[in-house]
Parts: structure tokens; sequence; C-alpha cells
């Protein structure tokens, strides 16, 4: 009769025969046990050795570690991110105030002046006086709260300070824009 694969091994001298002793008997998930020796089968379990509760140890150090190490940055990206929004709250308050009382805009205007802002073609309704200033860059023009007001020149490059992004249009004396693409600025469309 064929001899079973265990047999075959143990004769080809790759396996040695295992002596009960040496069992072990599979751990108990650390849920499961309270720390009191149990009782399986009328014997008491051995208590677990050194080396693997050495080793749990470790690895419960480490998992705590991480964990703490997470909250930490949790915490730092959450600090940063407040900052960065009482920045931008300081920096809003600063703009309102510095334009309160000096936007140079009129109700009843009869020209339009065009520019690019944010990417698109954006409008601002002036006098001819106001378009002439403007275009010879001693006005300049301002987004804040949706609106595009029309400013002095200190007054825009305090904005372009304050925020660069506010600042929508600002000639720079001496330099008329047409020569950038043909286009008189003042042109009706």
């Amino acid at each position: 009769m064929a001899e079973s694969l265990r047999d075959q091994l143990l004769k080809s001298g790759i396996v040695k025969k295992i002596q009960p002793e040496q069992i072990r008997e599979p751990r108990r998930s650390s849920s499961a046990s309270s720390g009191k020796p149990g009782r399986a089968g009328g014997k008491l379990h051995a208590p677990p050795a050194k080396q693997s509760s050495q080793q749990d140890i470790d690895l419960a150090k480490a998992y705590a570690l991480r964990t703490q190490a997470e909250a930490r940055e949790r915490k730092q990206i959450e600090r940063e991110a407040a900052e960065q929004a009482r920045l931008r709250r300081e920096r809003k308050l600063r703009l309102q105030q510095l334009l309160e009382g000096k936007a140079l805009n009129k109700a009843d205007v009869d020209q339009v002046r065009n520019f690019e802002y944010a990417g698109k073609i954006r409008r601002i309704h002036v006098d001819a006086t106001q378009l002439a200033a403007l275009n010879a860059g001693e006005l300049g023009v301002v987004q804040h709260a949706g609106r595009y007001l029309l400013v002095t020149r200190e007054v825009a490059g305090q904005v372009g300070e304050i925020e660069p992004r506010q600042l929508a249009l600002l000639v720079e004396p001496g330099t008329a824009s047409a020569d950038d693409d043909g286009v008189p600025d003042d042109l009706m469309w």
C-alpha cells in the first residue's frame, strides 16, 4: 500500500517528527483573552511567550505613535488653514477701509471702457474725462465686492500691494495699450 506523504517526507529526512510538547496552541485574540489562564480540554494554558507579548507591545506602541503623528499633522493643517483664513479676512477688511469713499464711479455716464480681467472681458462705465484719465494711467480699476470701482492711481497702487488679484486695470503712464493689439482703447464696441 502507498505510504502517506507525511511518511515519505519523514523517511527522506526533509521533515522531522514533531514532539507533542513542541506543538503550540494557536494564540487567542486579545479581545477573547481576559489576561487569566483559561481552561481548554481540562488543561491550563500557559501564558503567552515573552517574545510574542513583546511584539504585541511593540506593535501597539507603533500604532499609537502613528495615530499621534497623524493627529498632530491634522491639527497643523487645521492651524495653517485657520491662519490663511484670518489673513484673508484682514486683507479684505484693509481693502474695504482703503476703498471706502474713494470710488470715482458716476451714476450718469455715457461711455463704456472694456478691459480684460480674470480671463474675461469686463466693462466699466465712465465719462469722457475719466476715459482719457484711465487710458493715460491716471486712474485705475479695482474689483471689490463683485463690483469694479474706478479709483486714483495711488489708491490702485495701494490695493495692488495689499491684494494684487483685486487690481483689475492699471495702465502704465506713457504706454499706449493700443500698441499691444492695434486697437485703440477708446474704441466703442
